[in-house]
């Protein structure tokens, strides 16, 4: 199975995906990105992954960037699309062409805490437990139906630079995982409840 990844920051995840996919029945085959400096980038050249830049002022809207990226990455033989860091909310065409094959992780046990600034509100909320979220990508703000989550209790910590830490820990092994169990075709729709996915 080919996994295409959108990026834009420094791919941590990127490269937790680079790490145990490469080299395996399912690999990652092109990544892209929406800023031309994301050092993630340079991750994916020493793998000898294809890289593009899709620069939003290169396109005319939204809707033509995404386009864009769809065709490449399908020319690419992407057939999931997992977004490690890309930091841009995608168009209904993009979702469109690759229907519960789009992947996200996100800093936090969804639905609590959605968008950006994630950890910061938990912070701020004042929790104790926090977590991370595998979740399939829809036209809303994190609101796609969930594949897999993991908590950890952080007691008092109140340094959002230092939550971040031990969450990366979690994505860097939940996200491989969720994505070789979607190539494995173990996560499916419930056929009495179209909402829900299976997994296992």
């Amino acid at each position: 199975m080919n996994v295409g990844v959108l990026v834009s920051g420094r791919g941590s995840n990127l490269q937790a995906l680079l790490d145990r996919l490469q080299g395996g029945d399912c690999q990652v085959v092109a990544v892209g990105s929406n800023k031309a400096e994301a050092p993630a980038l340079r991750r994916a050249r020493e793998a000898d992954v294809p890289v593009r830049v899709f620069p939003h002022a290169d396109y005319a809207d939204r809707a033509s960037h995404d386009l864009a990226m769809a065709d490449w990455l399908q020319a690419r033989g992407a057939e999931i699309i997992v977004l490690a860091g890309y930091m841009a909310l995608l168009d209904s065409v993009f979702i469109g062409r690759f229907p519960d094959r789009i992947v996200n992780v996100h800093p936090s046990l969804l639905p609590a805490f959605p968008g950006v600034r994630a950890i910061e509100q938990a912070v701020e909320y004042g929790v104790k437990v926090f977590g991370v979220t595998v979740h399939l990508v829809d036209e809303g703000v994190d609101t796609g139906a969930i594949l897999a989550q993991r908590a950890i209790e952080l007691g008092t910590m109140s340094d959002p630079a230092e939550v971040h830490q031990h969450l990366q820990r979690i994505e860097h092994e939940l996200l491989p995982e969720v994505v070789l169990r979607m190539a494995r075709g173990e996560v499916r729709r419930d056929p009495d409840n179209p909402r829900r996915l299976l997994v296992g």
